[in-house]
């Protein structure tokens, strides 16, 4: 399966005026992490863009984009040693390889989106429910944010 194949969405969150948008991007735009960084600068957005990237229901990356800054947040650090975007977010952040022993939890920086409503106490929390897939953790995220319900219209989850 090639990595654009595996992934089940990719979006952009962007605010414009104050109010939260949502853009699709095609996997091919999330196969690796400078691919979906320069996809993101397109968008404009008061203080730049998100974008939410799950694959084959097993990770998520959060990557947001605002100026000259990039900051990168992984959901499963053990995602790397089977997928190629996780393997490249781990080498993007600067962490030694993925070992075997290797426990499930998130790299990166679980600040990116606190000034966006989203702290890393919230972020730990949702991470660590392990009844939730991705994209009803990323749901719980977007919600956070304030556009849960937008999320859950674009990539087809019911709303509780």
């Amino acid at each position: 399966m090639s990595a654009a194949d595996a992934v089940d969405f990719a979006l952009a969150a962007f605010r414009e005026e104050g109010v939260w948008q949502l853009a699709e991007l095609t996997p091919d735009h999330a196969t690796d992490v400078e691919t979906l960084v320069g996809a993101l600068r397109r968008f404009p957005g008061d203080g730049g863009a998100v974008g939410l990237v799950a694959v084959e229901e097993d990770f998520f990356v959060v990557v947001r984009v605002a100026g000259q800054q990039t900051r990168v947040m992984l959901s499963d650090i053990t995602a790397a040693s089977e997928w190629e975007l996780a393997a490249e977010v781990v080498e993007h952040l600067g962490l030694p390889a993925v070992e075997d022993e290797d426990d499930p939890e998130p790299a990166g920086d679980l600040e990116l989106l606190s000034d966006l409503g989203v702290d890393a106490m919230f972020l730990a929390e949702v991470l660590d429910d392990d009844e939730l897939y991705p994209d009803e953790m990323l749901s719980e995220i977007a919600r956070g944010m304030g556009f849960g319900e937008l999320f859950d219209d674009v990539v087809g989850l019911t709303s509780a």
